[in-house]
């Protein structure tokens, strides 16, 4: 069954991106969603089977290559966190494609290469999940990062889209870059790339050292940051997460698949994968704990002033991963697992809310032009009031169990990195509960700031679109507490797939003897924060005006998301194009071009000047013989 889970997506992919022009767009759609939802129960009774045995469970597949003793296989791996990673994927694709059923309806173009694109990208992902060795977890990995250009760029036609399809795939060969790296050190060092054969000698290697820029270093340290930079490139960690934001020019389906169930899940999925080997490199744990932390911080506060209803959510996305990662930082990678699936509940809800919202208003995204809308589209104002609940952490909701672990175990972790995480944690916790009901209350209520022109053609989306809403808005309430006790509460439940170093191990149980205040901390600023919103928007409507005119640097840096976009294209985007357009123009152009093509002028020149004594005139003829008789003579009596 769990081959059938990988592979029917592909199936999907292939007969709608093939034979799409033969079936039509409505065959494309019905036979990609059928082969979702089959993939969806093969993946659903594949994790049943995982955890009814506890352990995991193999589909070898073929032999990828081998070069002398160094030999990869294609192989299927079911450990208990690939069947939960593969249930949850195939679970919310499969509503994500019936609900582009509804959402790309009236797009001009044939939509089976839609549809291909969504399956391509679900296999990739899948394909990454169940892999047993890095070269073919990498196979995934690029797969995704594929889909995503050819997703995120669906509309061609827009410089936007495309310039924003190659930033994301130029971005992301940064992180791959350094992930390719380690996948090389890590053979170097532990002679193979199978996770059964470098988890089970990671204490044989633990003291192995690197000698770099003349001193030695910790190689196992060394391979996790590569690995970590690699995941910060997918996860859109701060750095290199200036790709996410940009994404939102792909179709809202597209958005919603990226950032909750494939793509930049990816990065946390490989800090899960290679627990055994990052719980013995403190260093690193630090520095990702770190990152994860100024992420989350970063991203809410950006996401207080965006105006776009698609690029608020995506700044959340960010801000989520980065919680995530904190999780992983101080060894909890359960933890970190558990906001994964929340979060791609939840998140996947607010997207296709947002979209929801979008289609209402004949694809208006700017939130300053909505306002009102709750009583014409009440089933969607509803659901989106559950995702945000979610995502602000508020209880019984989802988030709040999950976020509300990440940020106990942070502080449970204890020192620097713990404190920094808890910190970063809280802060982003007000933040997101406040710029989550600025999108409510600007969209939702106050009086209406939509076109006159389309304000009478509001209404409900149809059945096709609010069904999967009303599924995920179920996985938003219940996901949560159903998953906390197995998830967070039970050490049998990973059956090793994740391993605790000595450090996650205490922080897990010291969870359990929090203060009181750690624990309801969380809770607290997220209401304050939705008061504030709710002062700022509703109450005093002028008020976040006025903030902007008092403190205008504040407001445009935060606007302008910290300037990255700036600094980047002044330190490498610039001098980039400055180099190549020189090695255009002088060294293509003048050097490689010019040298073959000045000899062709010089030939030709001479040859035409040469021609111009070719008159036809027998004196001129005559003439010219006689001096040259002459030169000859004179030539022959000097040197003789």
């Amino acid at each position: 069954m769990g081959a059938w889970a990988v592979f029917l997506p592909l199936l999907g992919s292939f007969v709608a991106g093939v034979f799409g022009k033969p079936i039509g767009d409505r065959g494309a759609r019905l036979f990609t969603i059928l082969c979702m939802v089959l993939a969806t129960c093969a993946a659903e009774t594949e994790l049943y089977r995982v955890l009814s045995l506890h352990q995991e469970i193999s589909y070898p597949l073929a032999r990828w290559f081998a070069l002398d003793s160094f030999a990869v296989d294609w192989k299927l791996r079911f450990d208990t966190l690939s069947a939960v990673m593969v249930g949850m994927v195939t679970f919310v694709s499969t509503f994500i494609h019936i609900y582009s059923v509804g959402y790309m309806a009236h797009e001009p173009k044939r939509v089976a290469r839609f549809f291909s694109y969504l399956s391509l990208f679900t296999f990739a992902m899948l394909m990454l999940v169940t892999a047993d060795n890095l070269v073919q977890l990498f196979f995934g990995w690029e797969g995704v990062g594929l889909a995503s250009y050819l997703l995120i760029g669906y509309w061609y036609e827009k410089p936007s889209a495309c310039a924003a399809a190659i930033k994301a795939f130029v971005v992301n060969r940064i992180g791959d870059l350094f992930f390719a790296v380690g996948i090389a050190l890590l053979f170097y060092v532990f002679g193979s790339v199978s996770f059964g054969d470098i988890f089970a000698h990671v204490a044989d290697h633990a003291g192995d050292r690197f000698t770099l820029f003349g001193a030695p270093h910790h190689a196992l340290e060394i391979v996790a940051l590569l690995l970590f930079i690699g995941a910060t490139g997918k996860s859109a960690q701060l750095g290199l997460h200036v790709w996410l934001p940009d994404a939102m020019e792909g179709p809202t389906p597209v958005s919603a698949l990226i950032h909750a169930a494939t793509m930049v899940t990816a990065g946390v999925f490989l800090m899960a994968r290679m627990s055994p080997l990052l719980s013995v490199t403190p260093v690193t744990l630090t520095i990702i704990t770190v990152v994860g932390g100024a992420t989350a911080l970063f991203a809410a506060t950006v996401g207080c002033v965006q105006n776009d209803i698609k690029r608020v959510i995506a700044y959340s996305t960010c801000s989520q991963l980065g919680y995530m990662f904190v999780a992983a930082g101080v060894d909890v990678y359960q933890a970190s697992i558990f906001h994964l699936i929340t979060h791609a509940f939840f998140k996947a809800l607010l997207f296709l809310g947002a979209g929801s919202v979008i289609h209402a208003v004949s694809d208006e995204q700017d939130i300053r032009r909505m306002g009102g809308l709750w009583r014409k589209i009440p089933f969607t104002y509803a659901v989106m009031w559950v995702g945000s609940l979610a995502l602000a952490g508020i209880f019984p909701f989802a988030g709040f169990y999950s976020k509300d672990a990440i940020i106990e175990a942070a502080y449970a972790h204890g020192g620097f990195s713990g404190m920094w995480g808890y910190v970063c944690g809280v802060a982003a916790a007000f933040l997101t509960a406040f710029y989550s009901w600025r999108l409510l209350f600007l969209v939702f209520h106050g009086p209406s700031r939509v076109d006159p022109k389309v304000a009478p053609h509001v209404h409900e989306s149809p059945l096709v679109m609010t069904a999967p809403l009303g599924v995920l808005a179920v996985g938003a309430v219940i996901a949560g507490f159903m998953l906390r006790e197995d998830f967070l509460g039970l050490p049998t439940f990973w059956a090793g797939s994740i391993v605790n170093g000595e450090a996650g191990r205490a922080a897990l149980e010291g969870m359990e003897r929090l203060p009181g205040l750690i624990s309801y901390l969380p809770t607290i600023v997220a209401l304050a924060g939705i008061a504030l919103a709710y002062f700022m928007y509703q109450v005093a409507p002028t008020v976040p005006a006025a903030l902007a005119r008092a403190f205008p640097p504040v407001y445009r840096f935060l606007l302008n998301k910290w300037y990255f976009d700036e600094l980047y294209d002044f330190l490498f985007v610039r001098p980039a194009m400055g180099l190549a357009r020189l090695l255009w123009q002088v060294g293509d152009m003048t050097i490689i071009d010019g040298v073959p093509n000045g000899l062709a002028s010089l030939v030709d020149d001479s040859s035409s000047q040469v021609s111009r004594l070719q008159t036809g005139s027998v004196a001129i003829y005559a003439f010219s013989m006689l001096i040259g008789l002459v030169l000859l003579v004179t030539l022959y009596l000097f040197l003789r």
